[in-house]
């Protein structure tokens, strides 16, 4: 059999739990706020005022650290899936 169809075939993932997939969610709508407020931090600095740095910034590391989180969350849950399922076989 081809690498390419072996691979096609292998699961390269767990199935996502409702936790992870809550996870998931969080991560991408933090990701599109820290766009926003980087894309349209001029406006929002006219409305917040020397507010607006800090809202960005904390913004910004909530974002790293949830992302760290996730990620760690994400990989035990793939390593233990990988795991389980190659040792059924």
């Amino acid at each position: 059999m081809p690498l390419w169809l072996d691979l096609l075939r292998t699961p390269m993932a767990a199935p996502e739990t409702p936790s992870l997939r809550r996870m998931r969610l969080i991560w991408q709508t933090l990701c599109l706020s820290s766009a926003l407020v980087v894309g349209l931090f001029r406006p929002i600095h006219r409305a917040l005022g020397q507010l607006a740095p800090l809202t960005a910034a904390f913004l910004m590391i909530v974002t790293v650290c949830w992302t760290v989180f996730y990620l760690v969350r994400k990989h035990r849950a793939d390593t233990s899936f990988l795991d389980l399922s190659g040792s059924a076989e």
